[in-house]
C-alpha cells in the first residue's frame, strides 16, 4: 500500500474524489496526511471526517518561500510518502521542492495542457472563443504546469456557457482521471523517465495515455 501525502489550498473536492478511492480499494494507495496553506481551507474538514491527519502551514508565518518550502518538506517527509498530491494547492513551488519530489509529484491542471499554463484557465478558454476545454494530470517538474503529461480529459464548450459551467464540467472529469493515474503509479504502472511519462514501459505521447 503507498503512502500519499496530498496538498489542499480550499474546498478538496479532487481531495475527496482521492480519499473515496482509495477507501474502495481503487488506487493502491492510502492518503496518510493533508497538508494546507490555509486554514480555512475545507478539504481539512473532508480529511478530518476520513481519519486522515492534517496540517496548516500559513506562509505569513515564514520569511520568504525556500524557508517555508524547506519547512514543507520536513513535514511531508515526516509521513514517508510515496507520492505527493497537488490538489488546488495554489503556492508555486521552489525548484528544490520540486526536485525532492521527482518523479513521485503529481498536479492536475484545468486546461489541455500545453494551452492555458497558470490561473483563469476557464475565463481564457471562453474568451478565445474554444469549443472544448479540459483538464491534465501531469508531473511536476520545475516548469510551471510544463511536466510531462499522463493523461487528458475533454469537455466541451457551448456558446452560452459560464465559467462556473465550465468548471462543473472540468472537475466532474478531474475526479474521475485523477484517482486512475494515482493508481497507475501506486501499482508501478507509471513513471517519470528521462522527462516523459512512462506507462505500462512505454512512453505515453505529449498530450498522455489516449487509447479508448
Amino acid at each position: 500500500m503507498k503512502r500519499i501525502v496530498v496538498l489542499i489550498s480550499g474546498n478538496g473536492s479532487n481531495l475527496q474524489a482521492i480519499i473515496t478511492a482509495c477507501q474502495q480499494g481503487k488506487t493502491g494507495g492510502k492518503v496518510v496526511a493533508v497538508i494546507s496553506n490555509k486554514a480555512s481551507a475545507y478539504g481539512l474538514q473532508r480529511a478530518h471526517e476520513a481519519g486522515i491527519p492534517t496540517l496548516t502551514l500559513p506562509p505569513a508565518t515564514f520569511a520568504d518561500r525556500q524557508a517555508y518550502d524547506q519547512h514543507l518538506m520536513a513535514e511531508i517527509d515526516r509521513f514517508q510518502p510515496d507520492l505527493v498530491v497537488l490538489a488546488g494547492f495554489m503556492r508555486i513551488l521552489s525548484d528544490a521542492f520540486v526536485q525532492h519530489y521527482s518523479g513521485r509529484m503529481l498536479n492536475v491542471h484545468p486546461s489541455l495542457l500545453p494551452k492555458y499554463p497558470g490561473l483563469d484557465t476557464h475565463r481564457r478558454a471562453i474568451e478565445n472563443g474554444e469549443t472544448e476545454h479540459g483538464t491534465s494530470v501531469h508531473f511536476v517538474t520545475q516548469e510551471l504546469d510544463g511536466g510531462p503529461v499522463i493523461l487528458q480529459a475533454r469537455v466541451p464548450i457551448f456558446a452560452d456557457d459560464s465559467i462556473e459551467d465550465v468548471q462543473a464540467r472540468v472537475q466532474h472529469q478531474e475526479h474521475n482521471i485523477y484517482p486512475l493515474s494515482i493508481a497507475w503509479f501506486c501499482t508501478g504502472r507509471l513513471q517519470m523517465h528521462e522527462g516523459a511519462a512512462w506507462l505500462d514501459g512505454k512512453p505515453l505521447a505529449p498530450q498522455g495515455y489516449a487509447a479508448e
